[in-house]
């Protein structure tokens, strides 16, 4: 098979996915209500093309997970779903859904020293994006119980991007969990607090370093309408060792305003860890934040801003010692018909990246990639998504 088709391969295949999952469910124009509308089922594609002004030969972003291809026509995500709320009319829920493109390739982890290594079956398990069920127990303001593989609770920013105010994600974003699996709990206190714990196989959920689970906590105030203050922990054992002192710490907080039309977010993360490979297990550590800025100027046009920074100080996460800075800006088109929306973005972004690992792929008129200290793209993007 040539390059071209196996590179392409992957985008055929979630299309195919998504087209068959519509098919047979009802026609998006029927006008005939729901038997039950607690069930919803959809789909969603994500196109882009992203022109990197350093032109590297192997057409790779450094350092990043998500939107990896450059210079080239992307298909970064097609995703296709079904879904049952939890309700008091009907208190068992699911998720089911299907996805493929080049934002699943790097939810595979790659072997590492420390005694990471994908688990068993993981380049097929990368095309489910939800399989899991849930209960809402009949417990006070209603406890909901989740089971499988569910959405992270960790992280300002989602991998489908047009749930994002911009169209890349940030780099703290893509060293964060985008899924988990196992087990969770949350509990509505009152109008205003949430609180969550969970039960989880690690920090990469296609990852196993050991057969210890990993734990984390959630607690969600909302002091006014406009106010949403979150806190995420994570504590577990991430690498072949599982003694205490090697156990990885990390913390996500998150503070957004919301208006009518302008929404503005912080977030910071720190996480830290002793590396087992390491003679004298020196403590590792990183940390990243990010500024958010969206503003609705008219009907359908948007515009969004992103500063943000990521410094891997022992190369723990990105795998190069480096800290990493961005600006990003947006501007976004969106239109909505019926069930259906369709997002054109157009963006701009800055990066730089110094340090003793720091660097960007470029050409190199050798046909081996060098690295350079900065570099400037211009994306332009193409999202469709349908739910019922």
């Amino acid at each position: 098979m040539s390059k071209e088709k196996e590179q392409s391969l992957p985008v055929l295949t979630g299309v195919a996915v998504v087209l068959s999952l519509l098919i047979v469910l009802p026609a998006y124009g029927e006008e005939t209500e729901p038997l039950h509308s607690d069930w919803h089922y959809g789909g969603y594609v994500d196109l882009s093309y992203a022109v990197d002004f350093n032109f590297p030969d192997n057409h790779r972003w450094r350092s990043k997970s998500t939107t990896t291809h450059v210079n080239q026509l992307a298909g970064n995500m097609v995703r296709g779903y079904v879904q049952k709320d939890a309700i008091p009319q009907s208190r068992w829920g699911l998720e089911f859904g299907l996805q493929d493109g080049y934002d699943t390739d790097r939810l595979v982890p790659q072997p590492s020293a420390a005694g990471d290594k994908p688990i068993d079956g993981a380049d097929t398990l990368r095309h489910f994006s939800r399989a899991n069920v849930s209960y809402l127990a009949p417990v006070g303001n209603g406890l909901m119980l989740t089971a499988g593989l569910f959405n992270s609770y960790i992280g300002y920013q989602s991998i489908y991007a047009g749930f994002n105010l911009n169209y890349t994600r940030s780099y703290m974003a893509d060293n964060a969990p985008y899924f988990m699996f196992g087990v969770g709990a949350r509990y509505p206190v009152d109008e205003a607090l949430t609180l969550g714990l969970y039960v989880i196989n690690g920090y990469s959920y296609l990852s196993h370093p050991n057969d210890q689970p990993s734990y984390g906590a959630q607690a969600v105030w909302k002091p006014t309408s406009r106010w949403t203050l979150t806190e995420n922990l994570y504590y577990g054992p991430d690498q072949s060792s599982t003694s205490l002192k090697f156990w990885r710490l990390f913390s996500d907080s998150i503070v957004e305003w919301k208006g009518d039309r302008l929404t503005l977010a912080l977030a910071y993360d720190i996480g830290t860890e002793n590396a087992v490979e390491q003679p004298g297990s020196p403590r590792t550590f990183w940390t990243g934040g990010a500024f958010f800025v969206r503003w609705n100027v008219v009907g359908p046009w948007s515009l969004a801003v992103r500063p943000e920074f990521y410094w891997d100080r022992n190369g723990r996460l990105t795998g190069s010692e480096q800290l990493l800075k961005a600006i990003t800006s947006t501007v976004e088109y969106k239109l909505s018909y019926w069930k259906q929306s369709l997002i054109t973005r157009l963006e701009y972004r800055y990066d730089e990246s110094t340090g003793s690992g720091g660097g960007f792929f470029k050409d190199s008129h050798t046909g081996v990639s060098g690295l350079a200290r900065d570099q400037q793209l211009l994306i332009i993007s193409i999202i469709w998504a349908f739910d019922s």
